[in-house]
């Protein structure tokens, strides 16, 4: 996968046109659960974006700054990865690339996710750790997590 993170003003409309779809396919259509995808947010993001040998878009997370999306927190979200390469991977691969470009990114800064409760194990095995209690958002079980140092 080639992997490429841009901030939202470095992008072209092809790259955020395609990142956006991605993320409506999987968050809305596959998942059942419309929300608002474009929160405000991507603007003070940086997007990575992982792409396969034929040009697809197959993975994506966004990476916010401290103060975007938890006052005390740089975080990352939006993660996501296409049908076409599920179970094979680009999951770990991009999120591995997201915690790496966290810490380039924002040095020193602890970092923050809401992740979907079914996937706690995922994330867990990539060194977050859970905190407080379970919640809902958009009606899917949540919970916050934090990379260990």
């Amino acid at each position: 996968m080639k992997i490429k993170c841009l901030p939202f003003y470095q992008l072209n409309l092809d790259e955020f046109y395609t990142s956006m779809a991605l993320r409506q396919q999987v968050f809305v259509v596959e998942q059942n659960c419309p929300y608002l995808d474009a929160d405000g947010f991507d603007k003070e993001a940086w997007h990575l974006m992982g792409w396969d040998e034929e040009g697809d878009l197959v993975a994506y997370t966004r990476l916010l700054p401290k103060g975007t999306s938890y006052k005390d927190y740089a975080s990352l979200g939006r993660v996501v990865s296409s049908s076409k390469v599920r179970g094979k991977g680009a999951g770990k691969e991009i999120m591995l690339a997201s915690i790496e470009w966290c810490k380039k990114l924002f040095p020193n800064q602890k970092v923050k996710i809401s992740a979907q409760v079914y996937a706690l194990d995922f994330y867990k095995n990539l060194g977050f750790e859970t905190v407080g209690e379970e919640y809902l958002e958009d009606d899917i079980p949540h919970m916050s997590m934090i990379l260990k140092e």
